[in-house]
């Protein structure tokens, strides 16, 4: 199919920090062929009205849980170890695959509706999550989290390596497969020899949670006399692409390992503020040059899915961090969600930015909305002003999967009464 988005302004979100107004864009399959002036000799199926609509990558959520929608709004106020250990890890016990593909379906409705159209997901039962991928025509990381098992240390990494095999490539590339280790205090180091021995076997990437708490850090130091960071480094874990979930209790020498050994940190400012985890040091990383970008985690520790509430609060909350009121601008914000999200699934080539050549993962925004007037500045306003639900329309791989707030390839009211009547069997089990 091809189509035409016809007088759109556009935030390309290829470097230039400014807005193309009033511009076409062609899609052709699952690319864009063409920025800038109509072009008569290029035939179209079908043209979408840009007026008074931004067009921007489409969002990319680094790091999450999809299936605990299920969980959403069951156990919060608490502190993260407490949270894990008596609320969440029980319940996760019980957790069927019916149970997983009904949460994740909710999650891609939820994601989509707010504008994401790529993710990074860690849990279980992954092979639902895919199927759910490939109905919802999203794009997505899969990792299927390894929490070692020292009686059965190779049912899990079994379980990788067949999700690789039956889902890595699939839905025209749409789905990657990688490898992951729950995190440093979940695995020995034997483990996770074991697991970056897969990554190689498999040859893809490492999806890992590192120094999220306080707890984790000085755990490790008592331990193994080092950082969490320092200690999956002396191991050989970064010689792997690395996308390492959250990163809040970092120092200067963790943060020139990451630099040096191209790890891809991925903040989770919503999660963290919640959980009373910190606060990522997201602008000296940034200013090391290292691609930070940006994550909910799971919609229970959130408790949503909205990028845009988190690339709202990646800006402001640096700068009351830092006391530094330039910290983190809204370009850099938007950056972390687009573009170095790209960066860390692995994708930079194909998704990220509104290119000639690269994948049509582009959504709408409705830009006549009373919050976001007067529009003295569309970089400012995505930031500090943009709501999830201003998303009118949301391409992935050339095809349109929402348009106008109705979604085509779900059945939303179906999967929320799905979602809802598992979530209330599950606390019952």
């Amino acid at each position: 199919m091809a189509f035409l988005i016809k007088n759109v302004d556009l935030l390309s979100m290829d470097g230039t920090e400014s807005i193309v107004g009033d511009t076409n864009i062609y899609i052709e399959g699952d690319s864009i062929i063409h920025i800038g002036n109509l072009r008569t000799d290029l035939e179209v199926d079908r043209v979408i009205d840009g007026r008074n609509k931004l067009a921007m990558p489409g969002l990319i959520n680094a790091h999450t849980h999809i299936g605990m929608s299920l969980l959403r709004n069951y156990a919060d106020d608490l502190p993260l170890h407490k949270w894990l250990t008596e609320k969440i890890w029980p319940v996760e016990d019980k957790l069927n695959g019916e149970d997983i593909y009904w949460g994740s379906l909710l999650s891609m409705v939820e994601m989509i509706e707010s504008g994401t159209t790529t993710f990074c997901d860690m849990y279980f039962f992954m092979d639902e999550v895919a199927k759910g991928v490939m109905e919802s025509g999203m794009r997505a990381v899969l990792t299927r989290g390894l929490i070692e098992e020292p009686d059965n240390p190779n049912r899990k990494l079994d379980e990788t390596r067949e999700l690789f095999k039956n889902w890595n490539g699939k839905g025209n590339n749409r789905i990657k497969v990688m490898v992951a280790p729950h995190a440093p205090y979940t695995c020995s180091s034997d483990y996770l020899i074991r697991v970056m021995d897969l990554a190689d076997e498999l040859d893809t990437g490492i999806h890992i949670h590192l120094s999220e708490t306080k707890k984790e850090l000085e755990d490790s130091i008592k331990l193994h006399g080092k950082s969490p960071i320092r200690y999956v480094n002396d191991l050989g874990l970064f010689d792997f692409h690395t996308i390492a979930a959250h990163c809040v209790h970092v120092d200067d020498e963790d943060i020139e390992i990451m630099a040096k050994k191209s790890v891809y940190p991925v903040n989770n400012p919503g999660s963290n503020l919640k959980l009373a985890s910190g606060f990522a040091p997201v602008d000296k990383m940034l200013k090391n040059k290292i691609p930070v970008s940006l994550g909910t985690d799971g919609s229970s520790s959130n408790n949503n899915l909205n990028m845009f509430e988190e690339i709202n609060l990646a800006a402001i909350v640096n700068k009351a961090v830092n006391m530094d009121a330039i910290s983190v601008p809204a370009y850099s914000a938007l950056e972390m969600g687009t573009l170095n999200g790209a960066k860390a699934l692995d994708w930079e080539g194909e998704i990220g930015s509104i290119e000639v050549g690269k994948k049509a993962d582009i959504i709408l925004i409705d830009m006549d909305k009373p919050h976001l007037y007067p529009r003295h500045n569309l970089i400012s306003a995505l930031s500090y002003s943009a709501q999830g639900s201003d998303v009118d329309t949301v391409i992935i791989d050339g095809r349109i999967i929402m348009e106008k707030r109705e979604i085509k390839t779900l059945d939303v009211e179906k999967i929320k009464f799905m979602a809802e009547r598992q979530a209330r069997d599950l606390i019952d089990r």
